[in-house]
């Protein structure tokens, strides 16, 4: 029976830069897959692209492809699919196939998948009757269009697919939902078509896309039950390896760190899932309540089921728009009462700000150390012999926050006993991007595929 092996070596944009290439070497690969995209990500993107034309794209990608050359020349079968474009998938796949050339590869072929920007349509598509409402309040995008900067869709895997019919080598794509750079490899080897009849085909390899599209998240990272036996220092990354009828194992490279496991598996099948039984994406709505794992050998877990629940009309969309300023800085407050002193001190800082005519639209005083990050678990008792004070806010206007920013370094000799800490200067001040979810018919977007 036909099996596809696909590996994925990064599961955000500042992962691990030797995953790829060891998983690449080590994991006898059909795919690998780099997912480098979040919501914060694409709107970054798109600052950088708005300041260069030639900007916009996970630019860690090219540095990893030019390590993965030799073995894409020693592996020619050996496939690459990322969505590493971002928000500028020509100018990502120009680079890559610069790459390539200069590596005595120019016979890779490179393939870009595009269309899923829709910032420069949004007027028109408001106007089509496309209102692009809040997700879950229902607000009118009326209210924020002015400090749009970033508008995609969440593509799916068809146009991975066609591009990979057309020979691709490496496909870049921009925006397109995670799970997604699984199934289009899955869906054009085995020719499963993107519709009816292969829907619970589409939903199992859904469910190996999930798994594996964060990376050593499934292969022991963050595991409940991590030791140091565990060896996360060297931990291997997830392979997926499919069959037709979309069951499939879950492994990692042999003498790699870390652990394949029904614990490890099963964490990341409910990671960022709200309702296991509709778990929408562009391709399927996918129904995990029908996965069934079973631990096949050390370090492989069998996964069958994953069945469909169903197919949306509409594509997730992803805006960012910009929401006034926030800086955040800590200090170090040591010895009796650590805490306390800690929360007080906050206070300090910001009656100090009040009095000097500032207020902001959100404050947030935290005494790290103390439970603040968990509020409302119990933790252990006793009085913490340190904590990090940390206290953020955010405004409209930069100079209020820039005035925040100001307000540490006093407390170093004028706040209570204890404090240290500050050998890092003022915090910064960063731009606030806020995220607006949104539905956009299938029938509005056209995605595109063309070879470099």
């Amino acid at each position: 029976m036909k099996r596809v092996r696909i590996g994925n070596g990064c599961g955000f944009w500042g992962d691990n830069l030797d995953a790829p290439v060891e998983l690449a070497s080590g994991g006898g690969l059909d795919y690998l897959t780099l997912e480098y995209l979040a919501e914060l990500t694409m709107s970054i993107l798109a600052v950088q692209k708005a300041k260069d034309p030639a900007a916009g794209f996970a630019t860690d990608f090219i540095d990893v492809l030019s390590r993965l050359a030799p073995v894409l020349g020693a592996q020619p079968k050996l496939k690459v699919v990322t969505n590493a474009g971002g928000m500028n998938p020509h100018a990502c796949a120009r680079r890559a196939k610069q790459v390539l050339t200069a590596a005595g590869l120019a016979h890779k072929r490179v393939a870009v998948v595009s269309g899923d920007d829709l910032f420069p349509r949004l007027d028109a598509l408001v106007a089509a009757g496309h209102p692009l409402s809040h997700l879950d309040s229902g607000a009118p995008l009326a209210e924020i269009r002015d400090a749009v900067v970033s508008a995609n869709a969440y593509l799916g895997a068809r146009p991975i697919a066609e591009a990979l019919a057309l020979g691709a080598d490496v496909v870049v794509t921009g925006r397109v939902a995670d799970a997604s750079l699984t199934v289009g490899p899955a869906a054009f080897e085995f020719g499963w078509e993107f519709g009816a009849p292969a829907l619970d085909r589409l939903a199992a390899a859904t469910v190996a896309g999930h798994l594996i599209e964060c990376g050593a998240q499934v292969t022991g990272g963050l595991w409940i039950g991590a030791d140091d036996a565990t060896q996360l220092g060297s931990v291997g990354y997830p392979i997926a390896e499919l069959s037709a009828d979309g069951s499939f194992t879950l492994s990692k490279p042999a003498g790699t760190g870390g652990a394949v496991n029904l614990e490890t598996v099963s964490e990341q099948l409910l990671y960022e899932v709200s309702d296991p039984a509709r778990y929408f994406t562009p391709d399927v709505v996918a129904d995990f309540t029908t996965v069934a794992l079973t631990q096949q050998a050390p370090d492989v877990v069998r996964v069958t089921g994953g069945t469909a629940n169903g197919l949306t009309d509409t594509y997730k969309v992803s805006v960012a728009y910009r929401d006034g300023f926030m800086s955040a800085g800590t200090l170090v407050i040591a010895g009796p009462g650590a805490a306390a002193k800690a929360r007080r001190s906050g206070a300090v800082l910001l009656e100090k700000l009040k009095r000097a005519g500032f207020t902001y639209a959100e404050t947030r005083v935290e005494a790290l150390g103390a439970g603040d990050c968990v509020p409302g678990v119990v933790g252990a008792a006793g009085d913490p012999p340190e904590v990090v004070l940390r206290v953020a806010v955010r405004d409209p206007r930069r100079a209020a926050v820039e005035r925040f920013t100001k307000e540490f370094a006093p407390l170093v000799t004028s706040g209570f006993p204890g404090t240290t800490g500050y050998t890092t200067g003022r915090p910064p001040v960063r731009e606030v991007f806020a995220y607006w979810p949104a539905l956009v018919a299938k029938s509005a977007v056209a995605p595109v595929v063309e070879v470099v």
